[in-house]
């Protein structure tokens, strides 16, 4: 049994799983600002109703997510330590950077988030919020810096030591902003962004095709809709473009294994479906014309490289890469549709309130999105091999030379059935939440009887008594 295999196993799992919760809570934490901003602005209590009910949604997110991104750091340790070794230099003040100003920023104010709504002003309670939505993004920041010095190296030196080769920084400034940070980041963002209004949008829809909380339902969908239809439209042609440009110039390799690109193409076609056959060298499928070139070189005639101009063991998965990749950009496109054919349903006499058929197709959207964030991440990270710091690190040289595969594999064992009861707990909590709705308002605002004053009070009483 092969360690390494194991353990790149234990690591997609985990990885995989966390990623699910950071995009909504990023996502989340926008809209719960927005929906703070429009109770200031109207006063409308319908709009404080929201926020009790989302911050609760909120708080389940967050703690499913932190116990689950705790284990990807421990997994540096365990399982990838010639890889810590070799980028210790360099990610030790980028994560070290994510846990004092981001962590700590955003569980300070998360306590002030979640018990605040009664005990705070509206202000007060909005400031907690902003600065609990903050952290997370600030969070995200890091974490994406360090991930894309992995995708394309910069700012740094390699010296030899007594453990071997290392990487050092040697431009702070060069090492966060690396070539492929900035529309990665917005990528990631934008993709939150819209994975926490499709969260919205599916739990308001719930709500009208249940009848129930159904003025809520349609507040919700009225703060989420427009986020979401925004950013759809311009996730895949701006954010995204940005994206093909920056690999087609570092990493070519990977964007040849995204297209199925064989031989160097000029007017090289985009694949909208289709199947790699590895034996033949042949992707067949849906093409347009000359696309491909368009989004990677600006120009229609431009030349592609193909993988034949590489070597074959800088190959990454050629058809895991090649799926994942075109199931993101399909389901772009269907969100596109669906934002669209909602806002149509909204501005049409509010016939969205009524369309069963629009309305069950928000409540799968959450799902389909988060779907796409998932085979996004696929695509970057498995794409990205054989190299796990790329062109300076392989993965096979990477892992730990003192690792046996049986442990790995218990270990595996035991996290999909942790994991696996986790997840049914989350959704089993994530759903009872939403079945039961939000809270009446005058519930919601009774303060907490304080019998401390009262306490003291009896105390100088007594003491005035004697």
């Amino acid at each position: 049994m092969d360690p390494l295999f194991f353990s790149r196993v234990q690591f997609g799992l985990t990885a995989s799983f966390h990623f699910i919760y950071p995009p909504l809570s990023i996502g989340l934490g926008l809209l719960l600002i927005i929906i703070g901003l429009r109770y200031l602005r109207t006063r409308d209590p319908k709009w404080r109703q929201l926020s009790f009910f989302w911050v609760k949604v909120y708080g389940l997110v967050f703690a499913v997510g932190v116990a689950t991104g705790i284990v990807q750091e421990f997994a540096f340790g365990t399982n990838w330590p010639l890889y810590s070794r070799f980028v210790g230099n360099i990610f030790g003040s980028l994560l070290a950077a994510e846990g004092v100003f981001a962590f700590f920023l955003e569980g300070g104010f998360l306590g002030l988030m979640l018990f605040g709504g009664n005990r705070l002003g509206p202000r007060l309670w909005l400031f907690a919020i902003f600065m609990v939505a903050f952290g997370a993004h600030f969070s995200a920041l890091w974490i994406v810096m360090a991930n894309s010095w992995m995708q394309t190296p910069a700012g740094y030196v390699l010296q030899e030591t007594q453990f071997g080769v290392q990487a050092f920084m040697t431009s702070f400034g060069e090492t966060v902003f690396t070539p492929s940070f900035i529309p990665r980041i917005l990528h990631t963002l934008v993709a939150s962004w819209m994975t926490g209004a499709a969260l919205m949008l599916s739990v308001g829809a719930w709500f009208l095709l249940r009848h129930r909380h159904e003025e809520l339902g349609k507040a919700t969908i009225r703060v989420a809709l427009p986020v979401f239809v925004i950013f759809a439209i311009l996730q895949v042609p701006l954010f995204g473009a940005r994206q093909a440009e920056n690999v087609t110039k570092h990493q070519p390799v990977k964007l040849a294994a995204m297209e199925g690109v064989w031989e160097d193409t000029a007017c090289a076609p985009l694949t909208v479906v289709g199947w790699i056959d590895v034996a033949n060298q042949t992707t067949y499928g849906i093409k347009i014309p000359c696309l491909l070139s368009f989004l990677a070189h600006g120009d229609f005639n431009a030349t592609v490289q193909g993988l034949n101009s590489f070597p074959q063991d800088e190959w990454p998965p050629l058809q895991i890469t090649f799926q994942s990749y075109h199931l993101m950009i399909n389901l772009g496109m269907v969100f596109i549709g669906i934002g669209l054919l909602a806002a149509f349903f909204f501005l049409w006499g509010r016939r969205l309130w009524t369309s069963q058929f629009v309305l069950w197709l928000l409540v799968l959207t959450v799902f389909l999105a988060e779907i796409s964030t998932m085979v996004g991440w696929w695509t970057a990270e498995i794409g990205r091999q054989p190299w796990i710091v790329w062109g300076l690190l392989r993965t096979v040289d990477a892992g730990s030379p003192v690792l046996q595969g049986y442990q790995v594999l218990i270990s595996n064992v035991m996290f999909v059935v942790l994991y696996a009861i986790l997840f049914v707990l989350f959704i089993f909590l994530l759903n009872q939440k939403i079945q039961h709705g939000p809270d009446p308002l005058e519930s919601l605002e009774e303060r907490p009887v304080n019998t401390l004053p009262d306490t003291f009070r009896e105390v100088f009483r007594r003491q005035a008594r004697a």
